[in-house]
This record gives structure tokens, sequence and C-alpha cells, in this order.
């Protein structure tokens, strides 16, 4: 089964791109992280990776999943990051009242399953039982990665998305 297209699906945010490319002025940039920093975020729509640190559009490599693991998807954008982009300081940064740190694998599919109208008892969803122990295994696994290790600063901190902050845990 196919989402239905429309032509009008997209028209507002192409509308704000036109807005946005006026004033666009990152041409030419060669896409290195300006800032020499990397992050590693959730996807919640609360988090501004960029803007809760005092960053800017050119500044950072950010990497966005569900529970702002350190995936190994992450892990070769990082090696990238820190051999080709820039980047001398990665931070880890999960954050408060996370789906996937505060739902069961089983509520998850539930609720896919719900939504979807199909069962997805079958996908993972990879939740975090315990953030504090998650965090600690991402940074270690930076910190002792042969292609990184040595090469950046790595801390893994918490952003409450109640108050804004965030708090360096290691």
């Amino acid at each position: 089964m196919t989402a239905p297209t429309h032509p009008q699906d997209f028209e507002d945010l192409l509308a704000a791109n036109e807005q946005f490319a006026l004033s666009f002025d990152l041409a030419g940039f060669d896409g290195v992280a300006a800032a020499g920093v990397a992050i590693v975020t959730c996807m919640d729509s609360r988090i501004d990776p960029l803007g809760m640190v005092g960053l800017h559009p050119g500044d950072a490599k950010i990497f966005r999943n569900p529970g702002g693991r350190v995936t190994p998807q992450a892990l070769e954008a990082l090696v990238l990051g820190v051999h080709l982009l820039n980047v001398d300081r990665i931070l880890v940064i999960p954050h408060t009242r996370c789906a996937v740190a505060t739902h069961t694998e089983e509520e998850l599919q539930e609720r896919v399953s719900a939504s979807a109208g199909v069962d997805a008892s079958w996908h993972d969803f990879n939740v975090v039982s315990d953030q504090h122990a998650a965090l600690e295994h991402d940074v270690h696994v930076l910190r002792s990665h042969p292609l990184i290790g040595e090469r950046a600063l790595v801390g893994g901190f918490m952003y409450d998305v109640d108050t804004g902050l965030v708090r360096r845990l290691m």
C-alpha cells in the first residue's frame, strides 16, 4: 500500500523553503563542522540540537535517531566526522521523557500496530530500559573506538525537554 499523494501535500514546506533561500548564506561552505562538534541526539521534535548548545548551521555534524543512541550508522558518521569533517568534540545527548526509554518494546509494537492497522510485533524499536547505562555504554564505545578514541573528546549528557538544560553526566 502506498501513501496517497496530492499536489498540495508539500506546498507549505516548499513555500517556506523559498523564503529560507532568500537569506541563505551557506553557499560555498565546505561542509566541515566549523566548531569542531558532532552531536548524537534523539529525533524528538522538542530538541533543537544546535540551539541548545549555542551553535548555528555549519558549526556541527548532527546525527539523530530514536533514543539518541550510538548505532552502527551513527558510529559511521562520527568516524567520517572525526577524520574528514573537522570534528574533535562529540556530545551524546539523549533526553528526558523519551518514548523509547519510557515504554517497553511490546508497548511500542502495540501502539504502532494499532496506528498501522497491521501487526508490528515483528519490528524492533530498540527500547532503552536504562538511559544512564545506555549512555555510559555509548560513550565507552566512542572513547575506545580505534578510529575515534584519542582523536576527539567524548562526553555524555542529558537534555531536559521541560527546562531546555543540558547536564553533563560523563
